[in-house]
């Protein structure tokens, strides 16, 4: 099973991501019925689920999915380091076992950078985080 920890925050950016990732991941071979998908208020709480998912030992692979984009204040820099750390510090935990982690946020400087990247198109960081999580399973 793989698991998909997606932000609801700044939705229409996320549900690129997640639409991509779902994407990838089909095109590799797996159904629905393998890909768990979990929904998380903001990219601050991605970490925390993830590491809950992990300890269930029910995945193969987690991917999380987020967007955080700059504001006007720091607010961007604090959110986008927390996750950061929190989803390395879940996959440093016991690294040599199961599931592996992946890292699909998006930290961007404007919406306008973010759409890019979470768009129909062959720039969509959900897909590659799909296929990231592909090419770990097999190794």
């Amino acid at each position: 099973m793989i698991g998909i920890v997606v932000s609801t925050f700044n939705k229409p950016i996320t549900d690129g991501l997640l639409d991509g990732c779902i994407k990838s991941l089909k095109e590799n071979g797996y159904k629905s019925n393998q890909i768990n998908i979990i929904s998380v208020p903001g990219a601050f709480e991605l970490p925390a689920e993830v590491k809950k998912l992990k300890k269930t030992n029910d995945y193969i692979c987690i991917i999380a999915l987020g967007c955080v984009i700059k504001g006007e204040t720091d607010h961007y820099h604090y959110i986008s380091q927390a996750v950061t750390n929190g989803i390395m510090s879940v996959t440093l935990e016991e690294a040599e076992t199961n599931p592996h982690i992946i890292f699909g946020v998006l930290t961007c400087q404007n919406k306008e950078l973010a759409y890019a990247r979470s768009g129909d198109n062959h720039l969509n960081k959900g897909y590659e985080a799909g296929l990231a999580a592909i090419d770990q399973i097999g190794s």
